[in-house]
């Protein structure tokens, strides 16, 4: 006798094929709402890290930092470094925004803020930690220099990126670029208050010109140092 052969029926086939459509759309739901969580956690960086700074200023009359008495109102290191035009109490955070000179006024922003009670991290600049990190575990670092020129070629070339500070934050991809420029500026990432800079090798940019990421970007693996001005 030959043996009875049974496959899948349409039924069947049907049911696993709808189980396979909601466990994708379930992982691409989720990758979403991650994406959109980094969004709001690195636009939440910017703006609670210059509200800290102008907090600091007003309180003592000094951007951290730049602050000379530092030692007096919170006990912390007072710079030596950058020389002028960048001296202390001029109302400017000298020094690379990613600079690793312990003595530079725009390393010591973070020790002066923390020790103010404004935000939360370590003091010591010898701590692997003391650095703060964003969502793309990239390093963020406060300037009065700005970091990113103008894009050539464009009307930004008459629209140089300007303020009193600039907060960057780095290793962000293109997709959280945009969605931080257009939650903050005007969804232009080389034009405006926010601007990003393409990455060389991961490496933070510095002094470079800004770039137009658009959404064929977003597939790539490129990661950009995104800057905003206040």
């Amino acid at each position: 006798m030959k043996a009875n052969q049974q496959g899948f029926t349409l039924v069947e086939i049907a049911i696993v094929l709808v189980i396979i459509g909601l466990l994708l759309g379930g992982v691409l739901k989720g990758q979403e709402l991650i994406n959109s969580a980094k969004a709001k956690s690195l636009v939440s960086d910017f703006r609670t890290m210059s509200t800290a700074i102008y907090a600091y200023q007003d309180r003592f009359r000094f951007m951290p930092g730049d602050d000379p008495a530092a030692d007096q109102h919170v006990a912390g290191t007072n710079a030596t470094t950058p020389s002028s035009p960048d001296a202390r109490g001029n109302g400017r955070i000298g020094g690379d925004w990613n600079s690793t000179t312990d003595t530079d006024e725009s390393r010591l922003v973070w020790q002066h803020l923390r020790l103010a009670n404004l935000l939360t991290g370590p003091t010591d600049e010898s701590d692997a930690a003391y650095e703060p990190r964003n969502a793309d575990n990239g390093i963020i670092g406060i300037t009065s220099t700005s970091p990113v020129k103008p894009a050539e070629g464009t009307a930004a070339d008459s629209r140089p990126m300007t303020g009193a500070f600039f907060i960057c934050s780095a290793g962000v991809t293109a997709r959280l670029a945009r969605q931080v420029d257009s939650t903050m500026d005007d969804g232009v990432t080389n034009t405006g208050n926010v601007r990003a800079m393409a990455e060389t090798d991961g490496t933070p940019s510095a002094g470079t010109t800004a770039t137009n990421i658009d959404a064929a970007a977003e597939a790539g693996a490129l990661r950009y140092t995104v800057c905003a001005a206040f």
